[in-house]
């Protein structure tokens, strides 16, 4: 058969490979885009999407027991998974469908099929159909990644699962251990804990969501250690095995060794590139230790012509890291515009409480050495917060001495993802503290906090006493 050719091919329809492909179309370049499973992703799969879903849908279980106090009652919920697994779907179908008709509205071709590099300009594509080769221009690897499940969990036991199976709610599991204390072992371990399941949570670190700042965890830690069963900090898992309808698990901590029996266990130990299996060895393109791609600051492979953007080149597995990393990779690609790595990523942890950071960490700045100074806004001082009883939240400044800029923004508290926008337009845009605390916000708002915590820096917070440290 006679290979088709195309300007550009990407492979992978997550939210970095459909944004660049989009990205390249409107350019004027002729995209073909192909994807082995649905377009979207993991994230819309797999992952932010339905997670998010399943979050709200929980969260009003948790909000209808907590309205009692205000004189609002409730009878105990009736869970009917098959109904929240086909309401959860059908968002995915939804956006999924989208997806698809925003490709074919900008031409772009969508291949379904697995693509595999014969050489560094030929792609073939395993479809249902057969065999297909593309002939290519350039190329945009965006197959993003997949999560970890070290041999030892690995016992090809339905009860063990990873993000992947937990998503899909087969049951709600009376015992349910959850390895790994990063965000997702902490947003899944939620839902399962508000629906009913005894939820024992395992850490190896010190505490849980590493990279977050220890006072903007805190909130979270005490909600989790009301919330589940029990929360294990410097704990091992040591081995896991099958007993009957149970998984037998043994952990370490402090060198003792303990065992129990869980109903299903969720291993959340961290995500690996899809790297394997996509035909990288016939060009040359070289891959770190951990398997992920190695690209330049125009997300540029080793092999010219050939880019790598998303989870697929490491650094934040985020979803928007990806689209902007598809941007910068298309620009590159069909005008030479010089790449920038440095873009402000948030983060967002989707637990009750949210957490939210953009740019510079306290945490980091002590580990580098970087004289920084911080302003703090605590959200009992806001009314809003208090109007639905969420005063544990807190807003925080990260601020360079001299200049007064804004290096990082940090928050905890109802609807913190939400508020991480205005920080990551303020670092970008290289605000000072004075003029975040000259931004006036409407009240009463969440927003407030940021202003108030720019005020705070200055020692004339409305709602707060502060130390006066500056003129």
């Amino acid at each position: 058969m006679e290979p088709s050719k195309t300007e550009v091919v990407v492979i992978g329809g997550g939210p970095g490979g459909y944004a660049a492909a989009f990205y390249a179309a409107d350019l004027g370049r002729q995209v073909t885009l192909v994807e082995m499973d649905r377009l979207g992703g993991v994230c819309l799969n797999r992952g932010c999407i339905p997670s998010k879903a399943l979050l709200h849908a929980t969260k009003m279980i948790a909000e209808a027991r907590e309205s009692a106090h205000r004189g609002i009652s409730f009878g105990e919920p009736q869970v009917d998974l098959d109904r929240l697994r086909a309401w959860k779907n059908g968002i995915l179908d939804k956006l999924t469908g989208g997806v698809g008709m925003i490709a074919q509205k900008r031409g772009v071709q969508v291949l379904a099929g697995r693509g595999h590099f014969e050489d560094a300009r030929t792609l073939r594509v395993e479809t249902k159909d057969g065999q297909r080769f593309l002939k290519f221009d350039q190329a945009i690897v965006a197959v993003g990644s997949k999560p970890a499940l070290p041999p030892a969990f690995d016992l090809g036991n339905p009860r063990i699962m990873t993000s992947t199976e937990a998503l899909e709610v087969p049951d709600i599991p009376a015992t349910l251990l959850v390895v790994g204390g990063g965000y997702i072992g902490m947003e899944l371990g939620t839902v399962y804990a508000t629906l009913g399941s005894r939820v024992t949570m395992i850490e190896t670190l010190d505490s849980i969501l590493a990279g977050a700042d220890a006072d903007l965890v805190r909130p979270v830690l005490q909600y989790a250690q009301k919330a589940f069963k029990e929360l294990r900090t410097k704990t091992k898992v040591l081995k896991m095995a099958t007993a009957g309808r149970q998984i037998r698990v043994v952990s370490e901590r402090d060198g003792q060794t303990q065992e129990e029996l869980y109903d299903r266990v969720l291993v959340s130990v961290g995500r690996r590139p899809n790297a394997d299996d996509l035909g990288l060895e016939n060009t040359k393109v070289e891959r770190d230790e951990k398997g992920f791609i190695k690209v330049n600051d125009n997300l540029e492979t080793t092999e010219p012509g050939l880019y790598a953007i998303g989870d697929i080149a490491g650094g934040l597995l985020l979803a928007h890291k990806a689209s902007r990393e598809g941007r910068i990779a298309v620009e590159h690609l069909c005008e030479g515009a010089g790449g920038r790595r440095d873009f402000i990523v948030p983060a967002v942890v989707f637990t009750d409480p949210e957490v939210a950071w953009a740019g510079l960490t306290e945490a980091e700045a002590r580990d580098r050495g970087v004289e920084v100074e911080v302003a703090k806004f605590p959200w009992g001082a806001s009314g809003r917060a208090l109007t639905f009883d969420r005063v544990d939240g807190l807003t925080k400044l990260i601020v360079e001495p001299g200049t007064e800029r804004i290096l990082g923004v940090g928050l905890v508290g109802h609807g913190a993802g939400e508020l991480i926008g205005e920080a990551v337009v303020g670092l970008e845009m290289r605000a000072t503290v004075s003029d975040l605390a000259h931004c006036v916000h409407a009240h009463p708002t969440l927003s407030e906090t940021l202003m108030e915590a720019a005020e705070a820096y200055f020692g004339h917070s409305t709602h707060t006493l502060s130390r006066k440290r500056h003129a």
